[in-house]
């Protein structure tokens, strides 16, 4: 685990991965952070190794953390190896989620906020109920209870009637609820696509410029256009 040592000045996105399906919202979130110039903090649930591992076949280590995430980030959404070139450099500490004495589980540790991408239901339910059984949930308890910036990317499919309150609870507090539902309008015409319109979004909600995506400009028929279709 890095050293909290050298904090001064860096205010870091924390970035948490739950076990839900959807590792890839995760990545392009991540690369268009780092390409965004944003420092990030990352915690990995133990489920959402198993979910990354079962859906990329990579693997998320403790010990080899920074090379299983560049390997995992590097791949595209289909999970074609050395689509994307990333270099995580300094801007990227790793908290185990079982690390309830780490920085982020504290409110005087700095902090822009903190994106869940995915949220699984059970992260859902954690969050809106106070709990903080890992440092996942601890991370966005402190990230709410400080007034600061949460975004919660459900993806789940149908929505059981808890969930559905425990997503209005989370909205009461002051989260921004933002489901993993991609969108057509803007011309996606593959996968990565649909997958960085999702991260888009989530990082609409943030606050924090990308060109993952291309916005609607009221114009009827454009995203078809610009593909070359009539």
């Amino acid at each position: 685990m890095p050293s909290s040592a050298g904090t001064s000045g860096r205010r870091p996105w924390i970035v948490g991965v739950s076990g839900a399906s959807g590792t890839p919202y995760a990545a392009a979130v991540l690369r268009a952070l780092l390409a965004a110039g944003e420092a990030v903090d990352l915690v990995v649930s133990r489920a959402a190794r198993l979910t990354l591992l079962d859906e990329t076949g990579a693997p998320f280590r403790d010990a080899h953390w920074r090379a299983d995430l560049t390997g995992w980030l590097e791949q595209g959404a289909d999970g074609k190896p050395g689509v994307f070139t990333v270099a995580t450099g300094d801007a990227v500490r790793y908290w185990p989620a079982g690390d309830l004495g780490a920085g982020p589980s504290s409110g005087s540790y700095p902090a822009k906020g903190m994106l869940i991408v995915p949220a699984s239901t059970a992260a859902v339910a954690g969050v809106a109920l106070g709990l903080s059984k890992d440092l996942l949930q601890r991370t966005a308890s402190v990230t709410l209870k400080e007034r600061r910036p949460l975004v919660v990317a459900v993806r789940e499919s149908p929505l059981t009637g808890p969930t559905l309150r425990h997503l209005v609870a989370l909205d009461e507090a002051g989260a921004v609820v933002a489901p993993a539902s991609p969108a057509f309008y803007a011309g996606a015409r593959d996968l990565q696509q649909l997958v960085d319109f999702v991260a888009g979004r989530v990082l609409d909600a943030a606050g924090v410029p990308h060109a993952l995506y291309r916005r609607w400009d009221g114009e009827l028929g454009a995203a078809a256009r610009l593909d070359g279709h009539s």
